[in-house]
């Protein structure tokens, strides 16, 4: 089964909620494309009685990537991870592919199917060498990953049919048979967009949640009031293992520096939600920017270019705009998903939302004139 990254308006589930949104209000989607030009894109595999994954791409334009490079940083916080593409983008602080979000065994052809697209990019037939960019979590609780049903040619459908506007969230792509704080979770997208005073800059998140912890929702202990029906005693491996991969994309004229910085800010908004950070967990954060005046083109490659961005003593609105996303686009995986029943009859059950809606109330953190 393949889905279409934007073919379904964001829900307003998070709404419901009632949730303080933070400083910053979010964009018109209150999703990653809300930085102009970023394309998403999934395909999902949910087949007999134990597949269970997919893959998520993000295009930071629509574009000849490789020829029309965008800088970009990485920030690792546990490097229990598969990701290829990671070195050269702290060597040489750009993207030239799209980057594709997957599951762990499926890393190589998610690869495969980055180089096959970008060779097919009009201008790169005769190109020598490409750094495609893959990240992934482990979705084996409830998929059968050992099996390998991701082809090359599945995965490059999400590249192809990435677009602008809506993200389709929870289990789907990547997000499909993920699982986070013992709740089934999936992909979450945010946005947040600055005031004029401080730029008017747009940031946007995507996470592909899977990763161990007790919840948190605006610092109410949500997991640990949930464990009265037993939640976190049956699902105590969560905090043991896990991981999750952070997307960033802004319109903000930022060096690969800075970016760098940027992304280290998201594990501030992961730890919000409870996250334990275990020794097995692969948590990765990349950030870049699309602003045209930071953008790695060819002249620009080729000589010496004078570049405008953004100081270091402009960007601390953009740090906690990224801590903001952050924190929501995770909320986001967990209330968009659904139960799931996979591999093993294994069932994980999604976050209860009249339950956590009541305790958020009983906690008094659902009053405010802005809701996630």
């Amino acid at each position: 089964m393949s889905r279409r990254g934007s073919t379904e308006p964001a829900s307003n589930d998070t709404g419901r909620l009632g949730l303080p949104t933070g400083v910053f209000p979010f964009g018109n989607l209150n999703a990653i494309t809300d930085v102009a030009g970023v394309h998403v894109g999934h395909v999902t595999a949910i087949e007999g009685n134990d597949i269970r994954t997919g893959a998520t791409a993000v295009l930071p334009h629509g574009g000849n990537l490789l020829q029309d490079r965008v800088p970009a940083g990485l920030a690792v916080a546990n490097g229990h991870g598969k990701m290829i593409g990671a070195t050269q983008i702290v060597e040489i602080g750009e993207i030239e592919t799209p980057i594709v979000l997957t599951n762990t065994l499926a890393v190589p052809r998610a690869a495969d199917a980055i180089l096959d697209w970008t060779l097919s990019q009009a201008g790169n037939a005769s190109v020598r060498s490409i750094n495609p960019v893959v990240g992934e979590t482990n979705d084996g609780r409830l998929n059968a990953i050992e099996t390998r049903p991701l082809t090359v040619a599945r995965i490059r459908h999400a590249i192809d049919t990435a677009a602008e506007g809506p993200v389709v969230e929870g289990c789907i792509g990547a997000g499909t048979g993920t699982v986070a704080m013992g709740w089934k979770a999936g992909i979450g997208t945010s946005s947040r967009v600055l005031p004029n005073r401080f730029g008017g800059h747009t940031i946007g998140a995507l996470v592909q949640s899977n990763f161990p912890g007790s919840l948190r929702l605006a610092g109410v202990p949500v997991g640990r009031l949930l464990d009265s029906s037993g939640v976190e005693a049956k699902h105590a491996d969560d905090h043991l293992a896990g991981s999750i991969m952070i997307v960033l994309a802004t319109d903000a004229p930022l060096s690969d520096r800075n970016l760098t910085r940027l992304a280290r800010r998201a594990f501030a908004g992961v730890a919000r939600t409870g996250a334990s950070f275990s020794n097995g967990s692969g948590d990765y954060a990349i950030a870049f920017s699309t602003a045209e005046s930071v953008r790695r083109s060819p002249a620009r490659r080729a000589e010496e270019a004078t570049l405008r961005e953004l100081p270091n003593e402009r960007i601390s609105p953009l740090f906690l705009a990224a801590i903001e996303a952050t924190e929501e686009a995770i909320v986001r995986s967990l209330l968009q998903a659904e139960s799931m029943t996979g591999r093993d009859g294994t069932t994980i059950a999604a976050l209860p939302r009249d339950r956590t809606a009541a305790l958020l109330r009983e906690y008094g953190v659902t009053k405010g004139d802005r809701l996630v």
